[in-house]
């Protein structure tokens, strides 16, 4: 009876974001891990993003997570032909001048995550609709949207408009996403078919699958032979290219695409589904968790400001 009465509380806990970060962080990682958080000695890899949430805000991750103007950073870290093209920024969807967008782009939010609008034929858009989501999404706090993520938090709402991009004989694109801890990638996830079966799983820098996932089997990227995965020509410079942006960082995601043997920057994420899923075997949260280093807060400090 105590469990199930803890169950519902935490489930109505969570949803309370303006609770202190300190506070909110065991509330919320309780309810999707079913496990007690500890942010004195944090210990798991999951546990250590809720303490990189609360406990790690350098400036600069505002920037890096704004798909915006994270772009000034990477022009500068590994240079613009990395960039994809960008035919707009817009911070009223009123300012969407759908007349001068070629047949294809896609739309994103600038300061949230999964907030995107694919289109692969204009004339089949419906622009009133489309504005009417914009708007939506232009309300939203990524910060109060899901889990305290701190680097969402100031980062301003605005619309970006970028080329289509396409794989040959693919319905939407593959996702590299490198792990990179103090600078240094240790494997990647590869997300396959996000449009149609989405399948995902990890790989460890010789491109061999590695044995955890944190999705069901059926959502899990096995090597079928529908879901295979040729290793991508410009993997090796991936791998340096996340290394390069990731320095000086005790851990981020980042992430690429590869269009014909070229490398296109995706995104740099903090906070991987924001420390709400464990991985199976439950081993490998303690694994993965090590290769974490997380900066110490010196006596009397209570944020970490600086990199």
């Amino acid at each position: 009876m105590f469990i199930k009465l803890r169950k519902i509380s935490l489930r109505l806990l969570k949803k309370i974001r303006y609770f202190p970060p300190k506070i909110y962080a065991y509330f919320l990682y309780e309810h999707y891990t079913g496990k007690r958080l500890n942010l004195e000695k944090p210990i798991e890899f999951n546990e250590k993003i809720q303490w990189y949430k609360v406990f790690y805000h350098p400036k600069i991750l505002n920037q890096l997570v704004d798909k915006y103007a994270v772009r000034s950073y990477v022009e500068e870290k590994i240079g613009v032909k990395y960039l994809n093209d960008i035919y707009g920024v817009y911070e009223k969807p009123e300012e969407v001048c759908f007349r001068s967008l070629p047949n294809q782009f896609v739309i994103k939010a600038t300061h949230t995550s999964s907030h995107n609008l694919i289109v692969t034929n204009k004339n089949k858009l419906d622009t009133k609709k489309a504005i009417k989501l914009f708007k939506k999404w232009l309300r939203k706090n990524q910060y109060y949207r899901t889990g305290q993520e701190w680097a969402y938090k100031d980062v301003k709402p605005r619309l970006i408009a970028e080329k289509y991009l396409k794989e040959d004989k693919r319905t939407s694109l593959i996702d590299y996403k490198f792990y990179c801890f103090d600078g240094v990638a240790k494997f990647l996830e590869i997300h396959l078919d996000r449009s149609d079966n989405h399948k995902r799983g990890f790989f460890d820098l010789d491109f061999k699958p590695l044995p955890f996932r944190y999705v069901s089997k059926e959502k899990s990227l096995l090597l079928k032979k529908e879901n295979y995965v040729e290793k991508p020509s410009n993997f090796e410079e991936m791998i340096k290219l996340s290394e390069t942006l990731a320095d000086k960082l005790p851990f981020v995601r980042v992430d690429f695409y590869s269009i014909k043997g070229q490398s296109v920057f995706g995104e740099m994420t903090f906070y991987p589904s924001d420390g709400r899923k464990d991985f199976i075997p439950d081993k490998y949260n303690k694994i993965i968790g090590q290769y974490m280093k997380l900066p110490e807060l010196k006596k009397r400090q209570k944020l970490i400001t600086e990199l």
